[in-house]
């Protein structure tokens, strides 16, 4: 039969036990890497190949355009 664990020893180890669990968080989160929000995995683009915000706008709103200029010329064929 075991010895039962003294009760002395039982907050001693759950002590000891969370300590080790915050430490081994605390040294994971030191060791990675953090990640930045403007990355994404798999795609690095350079900057100076990336078109601007505002070009990219443009560009949506020249196809949104030509996508209601198309329905509405449907439209009026119908």
């Amino acid at each position: 039969r075991e010895a039962p664990i003294p009760k002395m020893l039982a907050p001693c180890l759950l002590r000891r036990a969370i300590l080790t669990v915050s430490l081994v968080f605390v040294v994971a989160l030191l060791v990675t890497e953090p990640v930045r929000a403007d990355q994404e995995a798999g795609t690095a683009i350079p900057a100076e190949s990336r078109p601007c915000v505002d070009c990219h706008a443009f560009e949506f709103m020249q196809r949104a355009l030509q996508d209601l200029k198309k329905t509405a010329y449907n439209l009026d064929t119908r």
